[in-house]
């Protein structure tokens, strides 16, 4: 057990006892295997955890994988290593680690609902009534292992770990709640991360101010959000000089008393248009920046940092993301901007799929069925994107389909994950994303159950959380999946 003035000194009391439990055995281990989830979340809980194993010493390999299933488990059991450190998953698929911890002792730092199965060394927000959905993520489960290993302070770890819970979508427009705000704190306290509050949109950093409008979707100023030319006539028509030398300039260009013009002048404009009043507050919000980070860079923005991630590892190259993690600003970083742009082109045709075709609207839930189209590791932040633009509501959760390739044997899907596959050709599998919304989560959606249940109706399986979750079905099963999915969001909204 953890003394009071240990208690004291980690960044969620809680979680002390498992924390220490886990940095008991990592410290024991001759050498360890990190394994870690593909998104913005895996990839900071993998750096923080191997940040943290560098400094105490421990040897490690570090390998990723886009679904933990069975074939995933079995290959990491059969390495060199005795322990293996399984970051943002492992939770959910204890059942079938379980099964192999005679090869290799796991030890798990994850915040996904965990499976009916349990092991020695398990930190997860879920097991002490913290929501692993909106008050930590992985990374924030790696921090508290991390902050537990001792040797190194590791309060600088704070960074990464909140662009993981930003990037999984657990701020609100009053930033990180719950468990992520102690290590928020820390943050500040090591003066690598400062908080404020500002614009809400993204792309403060590095977008010129007409894009920053246009391109801002989360609260949607008619003849400003999605129209280029009416962004362009809102900025000309402020009495500032809002270019440099014929370019526009960002909004980390501005000064602050621009900056105010510029938002006051946006607020009315939204009032005058219509928007109702809670949506016109969500404008200005809480914002993280990373202090050590140049300014104007897709890195000092926790939102842009967690965006860059996902452009690396939903392609394949997460030893990219990762080096990027650990402080590589030359080759791994001019690679990663390519990636990048590259997702952003894919998104953006995503994005134009969608509103093209629109979605099927049914009692409870709404859906699209991409195919090929769109990449099944990029489907699930499409489809995110998609709510409440036109044609797409924002009143009940979107469901997505992509083909995720040839069919495997008990593979298993969290929030997001999967490879790049084939045609439905019926003996293949179709991947599943789903998105909500905050107010339909209050009102009692759990995205992650949906996933679980109407997956296993037709022989798949799913998880993740109750905003975002994710699954993996037979191909040729999307019509009855869909009705298993509403009946159970019918249920749970009633």
């Amino acid at each position: 057990m953890a003394t009071d003035s240990e208690v004291m000194d980690v960044p969620v009391p809680e979680l002390a006892d498992r924390a220490a439990a886990c940095a008991d055995r990592l410290r024991a281990a001759d050498s360890v295997l990190l394994a870690s989830h593909i998104d913005a979340d895996g990839l900071t809980s993998a750096a923080v955890a191997a940040t943290a194993l560098e400094r105490a010493g421990i040897p490690f390999d570090v390998v990723f994988e886009k679904q933990l299933d069975e074939a995933a488990i079995r290959s990491i059991a059969a390495t060199e290593h005795e322990t293996a450190l399984f970051t943002d998953f492992g939770s959910g698929q204890l059942d079938v680690v379980v099964e192999y911890a005679d090869a290799v002792t796991p030890v798990v730092a994850d915040h996904h609902q965990p499976a009916d199965a349990a092991i020695e060394c398990h930190c997860n927000p879920l097991l002490e009534g913290i929501n692993g959905a909106s008050e930590l993520s992985g990374a924030g489960a790696a921090y508290c292992v991390a902050r537990a290993l001792g040797g190194v302070d590791n309060r600088d770890l704070a960074a990464l770990t909140v662009v993981g819970a930003v990037g999984d979508m657990q701020a609100g427009v009053d930033g990180l709640t719950g468990a992520n705000e102690a290590i928020v704190a820390e943050g500040v306290e090591a003066g690598v991360l400062q908080a404020g509050t500002d614009l809400a949109m993204y792309g403060r950093q590095t977008r010129p101010l007409p894009k920053l409008l246009e391109y801002a979707n989360d609260v949607r100023i008619p003849g400003i959000s999605g129209d280029e030319s009416g962004a362009v006539r809102f900025l000309a028509s402020l009495d500032l000089d809002l270019r440099a030398d014929g370019e526009w300039k960002r909004w980390v260009d501005l000064t602050d008393d621009e900056r105010r013009t510029v938002a006051s002048a946006l607020l009315k404009r939204a009032v005058a248009s219509g928007v109702p009043a809670d949506r016109v507050n969500d404008l200005i919000g809480t914002t993280y920046t990373l202090t050590a980070e140049a300014e104007g860079t897709e890195l000092r923005d926790v939102s842009e940092f967690s965006t860059l991630l996902n452009a690396t590892a939903r392609y394949d190259r997460a030893d990219v993301g990762l080096a990027v993690c650990l402080g590589d600003r030359g080759a791994a970083l001019d690679r990663a901007r390519t990636l990048l742009r590259n997702h952003r082109k894919n998104l953006s045709e995503g994005l134009e799929l969608v509103k093209s075709e629109g979605v099927r609207v049914e009692e409870h839930v709404q859906w699209f069925d991409a195919g090929t189209r769109i990449r099944e590791t990029i489907v699930g932040i499409v489809a995110g994107m998609a709510l409440g633009v036109d044609g797409v509501r924002r009143d009940r959760p979107i469901i997505a389909f992509a083909s995720a390739g040839p069919r495997s044997t008990g593979r298993r899907a969290e929030a997001d994950g999967g490879d790049d596959g084939g045609d439905d050709d019926g003996d293949g599998e179709v991947k599943v994303s789903s998105r909500g919304s905050h107010t339909l989560v209050r009102r009692g959606l759990d995205l992650s159950t949906v996933m679980r249940e109407a997956a296993r109706a037709v022989g798949g399986d799913g998880g993740g959380h109750d905003v975002a979750a994710g699954a993996t079905i037979p191909a040729g099963e999307q019509a009855a999946f869909i009705d298993a999915a509403d009946d159970v969001v019918a249920t749970q909204l009633k």
